[in-house]
């Protein structure tokens, strides 16, 4: 297997270098799963996922896709290692295709092992991204206003499975933590977010990427 992918250009370059700035500032010890399958690099980061098998909170996972080529490999790899290899990268680049070293992988990634589909979507209602947006900023406010500082990391995470695990105003089958992933890495823009399910998996893609959301106990034949 490479130990090196190429994106196209820069411009495929600064857009990897956005999402994974955007995901440091969520969690910088986060990890970021690779997927290169037939000329397209899949980038994968956890936005909100469980801690441990009573935690019923959902899975939420940003992903970006961009043209890369190398070899066909699924790994899992530290973001700060990606970061600063796409960062080195970027800033020695002339013209023509952007090589990046493949940082080492991890094996201790739990969310790395759930894997959404890749086939099955069912398309349904589109929803309004300024719902998303205002869903998103009420439940940044309302943790801000209940974790004080020195809270312990279990009961912030308590607080923040709460609202983001809460269902969106008129969207019962839509946890809070869409919004929040979908404004964080910045996919929301003016245009509506169209939204699709396959089994437990819901699926909200705008042009700028695609927040996937698994949550115990919903599929769409419910």
């Amino acid at each position: 297997m490479s130990s090196v992918f190429t994106l196209p250009d820069a411009t495929a370059g600064h857009d990897l270098q956005v999402m994974l700035g955007r995901a440091a500032r969520l969690d910088e010890g986060a990890a970021v799963r690779l997927i290169i399958d037939s000329g397209v690099l899949a980038v994968y980061v956890a936005v909100i996922h469980p801690r441990g098998l009573l935690d019923r909170g959902p899975t939420v996972l940003g992903l970006r896709t961009l043209e890369a080529s190398g070899d066909d490999v699924d790994v899992v790899v530290p973001l700060r290692s990606l970061q600063a290899r796409v960062d080195a990268a970027l800033a020695s680049a002339t013209e023509g295709g952007i090589p990046i070293a493949m940082p080492t992988s991890v094996n201790t990634v739990v969310w790395a092992a759930i894997s959404p589909p890749r086939g099955g979507w069912q398309r349904m209602q589109p929803i309004e991204a300024a719902l998303l947006e205002s869903t998103a900023r009420a439940g940044i406010d309302e943790i801000a206003e209940a974790v004080p500082e020195g809270l312990g990391a279990e009961l912030v995470h308590r607080v923040r499975s709460e609202v983001w695990g809460r269902p969106i105003d008129g969207l019962d089958h839509v946890p809070a933590g869409v919004a929040f992933a979908a404004l964080s890495l910045g996919f929301l823009g003016d245009d509506p977010v169209e939204q699709f399910a396959s089994g437990s998996w819901l699926r909200l893609s705008t042009e700028r990427g695609h927040v996937l959301v698994k949550q115990a106990g919903w599929s769409l034949s419910r």
